[in-house]
């Protein structure tokens, strides 16, 4: 996959500048770009910026945010440690699905900011995030806790924070999905076969 020639993130910031690619750019609030360490070793991708997200300019800030906090703290984590970014950078009005042109828009941004931070794992936080990131229609409840792998890339599928707000029943999966997380950053890099990365 080609890159679009950004060394930082800040260049990507700079390229996207005030996108109006597409539609979502004249009903967004504030773009939200992501946040987080430049050089982690893992990336959360989730669906796109809700309410909150939209105001503040960050991702994951509202009641979602308050449960990824204590989620990262399972897999030993904070979040200075890691980097957050979304499938969109803008908020799809009343929170609907992202649509496929939205998404064919907006991820060769995404795309870079994973080849700049260049982390050894992927959480894909839902099952937006996660058909985009494996290419597949396997759907979320399926996927979730398997480690998979795309590109040179280690894949956590993980239910999304805000799905176990609405259904608890996930709650316990989502935190054991984080345990293993957990487990996953502790295993040495020589652990894994780097003819499967590549």
């Amino acid at each position: 996959m080609p890159g679009l020639g950004c060394s930082t993130l800040d260049e990507i910031v700079s390229l996207i500048g005030d996108c109006h690619r597409c539609p979502l750019g004249d009903s967004r609030t504030t773009l939200v770009f992501g946040t987080g360490n430049p050089a982690a070793r893992v990336v959360f991708i989730g669906e796109a910026p809700g309410k909150n997200e939209d105001l503040k300019g960050e991702p994951f800030v509202g009641a979602a945010g308050q449960l990824l906090n204590e989620l990262l703290a399972e897999a030993g984590l904070a979040r200075e440690d890691v980097y957050i970014a979304n499938v969109l950078k803008c908020r799809p009005p009343g929170n609907r699905d992202p649509e496929a042109s939205e998404i064919e828009t907006c991820t060769p941004f995404l795309r870079e900011q994973i080849r700049v931070i260049d982390p050894e794992v992927l959480v894909t936080l839902g099952n937006f995030a996660t058909k985009f990131v494996l290419k597949t229609d396997v759907g979320i409840t399926r996927l979730h806790g398997r480690v998979q792998l795309a590109g040179r890339f280690k894949v956590l599928p993980i239910y999304h924070p805000a799905a176990t707000i609405y259904d608890r029943s996930k709650r316990d999966d989502l935190f054991a999905d984080f345990g293993l997380l957990r487990t996953l950053l502790a295993q040495p890099a020589a652990d894994s076969d780097p003819t499967s990365l590549s």
